[in-house]
């Protein structure tokens, strides 16, 4: 069955990316090898066989390298099939039983895959929620980690201290044409982005004495972040786990009235498989605490800003804390 489920791997990869050859590699970013650390071997993982999936943008591989790693100290023999193109190519793995275990985000689950329209701010509530509606699914989420990887906006250190700003509501105190806004095409169409934004913190798009029109610029996500960092931009909308606020010294704004959903990310594993093997969840608890927003955006600065190589940085990161030995 095992060997059936990695042969049937590529065709419903590529099933999901709506192609029809079966091409798909392993990842090319490889992890060193390890010693024993304080995560042990679960004693029936022996040659026991797991595949661990991951979207294909600079967190998830980390954080799917991260897994990778975990598996293997626990004793598991690891197909690495992280750096999927696409969120629903990697989710139809997971729900078709093809991969067994994934970093998953709770907004994204509960808003893309789950068909809801309104996420959950409360980050708890928000992974209850998912956690519940997913066992249906044949997948059981993992604790989450801190890392929540949501929409927020930044400022520059200095800009913030001449407004003495420190949360969205402060927006309000800043004179209207200061109240500019750098935006992605995406989060300025969204039914959970900009304009409703705008809305609950009391100035609305196109007012006069909110945030008018021209205050407002559309650009690429990448140039939002050097916007913002050069001053083209008062308020740049970001990720808060992108390496390139720290790297760019800028600094979010506290969402005071809890506009945005909770993007929590956790280990998602294939129900059966953890059933089997229960102990798993328990070595990802040991690692998913210490994985929190500063964490995340340095591991992401290693990569975007510095070109290191996902699955190092990963390995360096489990080194560091113990849980693998070099």
């Amino acid at each position: 069955m095992r060997m059936l489920k990695k042969i049937s791997l590529c065709c419903v990869m590529l099933f999901g990316l709506g192609l029809s050859a079966c091409g798909l590699q392993p990842s090319t970013s490889t992890v060193p090898a390890m010693t024993e650390g304080s995560i042990k071997p679960i004693a029936n993982a022996h040659d026991e066989s797991i595949t661990i999936t991951s979207k294909n943008f600079t967190e998830q591989i980390v954080l799917g390298k991260i897994a990778v790693l975990i598996a293997k100290a626990s004793g598991f023999d690891v197909t690495d099939m992280t750096n999927v193109p696409g969120s629903q190519p990697s989710r139809n793995l997971m729900v078709s039983g093809q991969a067994d275990l994934a970093f998953e985000y709770t907004g994204t689950a509960w808003l893309a895959y789950l068909g809801h329209e309104d996420g959950i701010p409360d980050k708890q509530k928000q992974w209850q929620a998912v956690h519940d509606a997913d066992l249906a699914n044949g997948l059981t989420w993992g604790q989450p980690a801190p890392l929540n990887n949501t929409y927020a906006f930044a400022v520059r250190p200095e800009f913030a201290k001449q407004h003495n700003i420190s949360k969205l509501s402060d927006i309000a105190s800043v004179p209207v044409e200061e109240r500019t806004m750098c935006v992605e095409s995406e989060f300025n169409s969204r039914v959970d982005g900009l304009n409703p934004m705008l809305k609950l913190y009391g100035i609305p798009r196109g007012t006069p004495d909110g945030v008018p029109e021209g205050n407002i610029s559309l650009m690429d996500t990448g140039t939002v972040y050097q916007a913002t960092a050069d001053g083209s931009c008062n308020f740049g909308e970001v990720f808060t786990t992108d390496g390139r606020i720290q790297s760019l010294n800028l600094v979010i704004l506290e969402d005071d009235q809890h506009f945005f959903p909770a993007y929590n990310a956790a280990p998602v594993f294939n129900t059966e498989f953890l059933n089997k093997h229960p102990e798993l969840a328990e070595r990802f608890a040991q690692v998913t605490p210490l994985l929190d927003d500063d964490t995340m955006r340095s591991l992401n600065l290693k990569v975007d800003v510095e070109g290191a190589d996902p699955g190092q940085v990963a390995y360096d990161w489990m080194v560091e804390k113990g849980f693998i030995g070099k």
